[in-house]
């Protein structure tokens, strides 16, 4: 059984990779010729060279592969010129399942996001059910994350064999870039947090992730979609059990999220006409902390067996990981 996976060199990806490695899989990896391979070291991959804009590379990397695991994304809440978010996230997602459907690959999982997921208006956990529109994405990562599972969604309607996964807020090893989620345990461990905004997520460990992934495959049903989390908590909550982990002490000033949208809004525009690099502050992060990201994550439990290792758990791997390899 061959499989390819994309996105193997990111965080989610290579946990995927790996949990497919342990299971015996035949794993081929797409990668570009300037991808940073650090989390594929000492694996025992085929890699590919392509890019999910080409798709001539991208039939190539499908030859003689029986399953897709497709987890890459442009994963970020800032870039210099946005339109790479729909190159890469709509247009090469829409490119990969052509080349899947037209070289046969029996099934297929499709990694979206929890932010394509809908939150009930009155307040509570969303669900796989919960109605969202285009409208209620903030930034153009939620966007093109959206409209590209929107496109997968009516591929499957049309019969390609593919299941969604929409992981929430993953933490644990090898996030090398890191991860936003990442880059809020690195900042806290740095004591780069003397107050916050309180806003709700769902965390997961990524190895628990990636075996939702592989389950995905093996269970879950065509066309359906299945959110792969865990635990709902408060930053708050977050912030108590690092400081537990790490003994660096929890900030406890809480702002009003309207006290720093204009110092988000001045971070953008230094970053969009100034240093072309990265807001400290992104504006889309704070857009987002309005909402309460909580989800019902039982669909997947019930269906496909999702394991639940503890959120604590999970923080100390990410947290003994970013220490060991000097990020804190």
């Amino acid at each position: 059984m061959k499989a390819l996976v994309t996105g193997s060199t990111g965080f989610v990806g290579a946990a995927v990779t790996r949990c497919l490695l342990e299971r015996g899989v035949d794993v081929r990896v797409l990668v570009r010729r300037d991808s940073d391979l650090r989390n594929l070291e000492g694996l025992k991959v085929e890699q590919a060279y392509g890019d999910l804009r080409d798709v001539a590379s991208l039939r190539l990397a499908l030859a003689g592969c029986r399953q897709l695991y497709h987890v890459a994304a442009h994963y970020a809440l800032w870039a210099p010129d946005p339109q790479i978010f729909y190159d890469i996230n709509v247009t090469g997602t829409h490119n990969l399942m052509e080349a899947a459907r037209d070289s046969g690959v029996e099934r297929i999982v499709y990694t979206s996001t929890i932010g394509a997921i809908g939150l009930p208006p009155g307040g509570g956990a969303g669900s796989e059910e919960t109605p969202v529109s285009l409208k209620q994405m903030v930034g153009h990562y939620k966007r093109s994350k959206f409209l590209a599972e929107q496109e997968v969604r009516k591929l499957a309607r049309a019969g390609l064999p593919v299941v969604i996964v929409n992981p929430s807020a993953p933490v644990g090893a090898r996030d090398i870039k890191p991860t936003p989620t990442g880059q809020v345990i690195v900042d806290f461990m740095k004591g780069r947090m003397p107050a916050y905004i309180e806003t709700g997520m769902n965390l997961v460990d990524v190895d628990d992730v990636a075996v939702g992934h592989r389950l995905a495959m093996e269970k879950g049903r065509i066309g359906e979609r299945y959110i792969l989390g865990n635990r709902n908590l408060m930053l708050r909550e977050v912030f108590a059990i690092l400081s537990r982990l790490t003994g660096v002490p929890a900030p406890t000033i809480k702002l009003p999220r309207w006290s720093i949208l204009p110092l988000a809004y001045a971070n953008q525009w230094l970053a969009d006409y100034v240093t072309h690099r990265p807001p400290r502050i992104p504006l889309e992060g704070v857009k987002m902390a309005k909402y309460v990201m909580h989800y019902d994550c039982s669909k997947a439990l019930r269906e496909l067996g999702l394991p639940q290792t503890p959120v604590e758990v999970a923080l100390e791997k990410a947290v003994r990981w970013f220490r060991d390899h000097s990020y804190a």
